[in-house]
């Protein structure tokens, strides 16, 4: 006899599956292929591509319904009461988008009402997946207290110090002085930093070769300044971890009062840049540099446990600095961005948390398993990855996105998931570290995508 598929497992195809009906509903292709259609459940017009179109999504539809009421047959007595109630207001919303859907067809319906409900059962769903993991894999883990923004060590982190610059030798002293101001720049951040504004270029218009330069020029520069300051006032605590023990200023190799010298350039550079695009784009990129070096790093980071979820406007807004710069203002589709943006910080940066626990807990900083466990953790990765996606649907919408970003962002964001789901089964350091970078190709792709299907498509 066949063991039935696990709960899990049909929880996250009933996911899957109602995630790929929003994200093709919410794509201007098929908006245009049924009003082509003009008909419900059958089309009024003659076959044709667009014809297709439609009547594949319906198809689609009932199959992800029969998954749906199949997920919540087989899987009711697995679930918790929680997970159930999920899961009704799945099945119940089911039936009320499909009639939604007949009157957008014929005409008598309005299509935002018909896309919001289906994410309303997208998110029943997630919900119910996290709150079934959190039952089936999780352990009783929180932490007893906050943790100290300034513990005592009994000894420091074991990290080696590098020979001071001074003591090296014509070329190799430059390259060690070279190299160490740019690590004070956080490179490994600007890659992703960059490809949001350049979507929020893309989102704006079609930039000039000048205003891509000057923008993403700024925004290295920016990023650069941003890095360099939170190097000089983390010092201290950049010590007590293992991760961070060897940064530049922290083992001395950089001094503080030339870090702070660097830093300023860097800000100043930066606006410069900006300022030759528009002033808006130079109003938003200081924010960002003030933003992420005194408001993040001294206010959020060491006293709150939602310091991360807070902190994800730092990286959201390189997408309204990238908006600005070509279309002078703020518009929908570059907030929206900005808004997947926020939402996939958490989802992207928890898993990070999870991998360096102790280290966190060492630096004294209240970081969501350090506070409230890992179990705790590993659902709000879920719930945030659900947020996510949804963000990700809206500004298909929005923004008039076409297939490639359609494929992307289901196809990623299966992969995603999956990675997610994983590390709820496993709880091991290299599943957090898998969930972290299937996160990064996740966006990174997704914002290659925007750039392409806007600019190309």
């Amino acid at each position: 006899m066949k063991r039935r598929p696990s709960t899990t497992t049909l929880l996250s195809a009933s996911v899957v599956g109602v995630y790929v009906l929003v994200v093709v509903g919410a794509t201007a292709a098929l908006a245009d292929a049924a009003a082509a259609c003009g008909g419900w459940p059958a089309c009024d017009a003659a076959l044709s591509p667009a014809v297709a179109v439609v009547l594949l999504h319906r198809a689609a539809a009932v199959a992800v319904g029969l998954l749906v009421v199949a997920t919540g047959l087989l899987a009711w007595t697995d679930l918790d009461g929680r997970s159930r109630a999920a899961v009704g207001v799945a099945l119940v919303g089911y039936p009320v988008q499909a009639g939604l859907g007949a009157l957008v067809a014929t005409g008598r319906g309005v299509a935002g009402a018909h896309l919001l409900v289906a994410m309303g059962i997208f998110g029943a769903l997630v919900v119910a997946l996290a709150w079934h993991l959190e039952a089936e894999t999780g352990t009783d883990d929180a932490a007893a207290a906050t943790p100290s923004p300034e513990p005592a060590l009994d000894e420091p982190a074991a990290i080696p110090e590098p020979a001071p610059l001074s003591a090296l030798d014509g070329a190799e002293r430059l390259r060690e002085t070279a190299w160490a101001y740019f690590q004070l720049t956080k490179p490994r951040l600007m890659w992703l930093l960059c490809l949001v504004a350049g979507a929020g270029m893309a989102l704006a218009g079609s930039p000039s070769v000048r205003t891509v330069v000057a923008t993403l020029g700024g925004g290295v520069l920016a990023i650069g300044a941003s890095g360099t300051f939170n190097h000089v006032l983390e010092r201290d605590v950049d010590r007590r971890m293992e991760r961070t023990a060897d940064r530049p200023v922290a083992t001395h190799e950089v001094p503080v009062r030339n870090a702070l010298a660097f830093g300023g350039l860097l800000t100043v550079a930066s606006l410069g840049a900006f300022l030759s695009v528009n002033l808006l784009a130079a109003a938003l990129g200081l924010a960002a540099v003030v933003f992420y070096s005194v408001i993040y790093t001294l206010v959020l980071k060491p006293n709150t446990v939602q310091n991360t979820v807070l902190g994800g406007a730092a990286g959201a807004l390189p997408a309204l600095i990238g908006y600005a710069a070509v279309a002078g203002r703020l518009g929908l589709p570059g907030l929206a961005l900005a808004g997947v943006i926020f939402l996939w910080t958490p989802a992207h940066f928890y898993n990070l948390a999870l991998a360096y626990k102790d280290d966190y807990e060492r630096g004294g900083f209240p970081m969501m398993p350090v506070v409230r466990g890992e179990t705790e953790t590993r659902k709000h990765v879920l719930l945030y990855l659900g947020a996510t996606l949804l963000g990700a649907s809206a500004l298909t919408a929005l923004a008039g996105l076409g297939w490639l970003y359609a494929v992307v962002t289901v196809g990623l964001g299966s992969v995603f998931l999956w990675a997610v789901v994983r590390l709820h089964r496993e709880r091991t350091e290299s599943a957090a570290f898998r969930a972290f970078h299937a996160s990064n190709a996740y966006l990174g792709l997704l914002l290659v995508a925007v750039v392409v299907d806007s600019l190309a498509v």
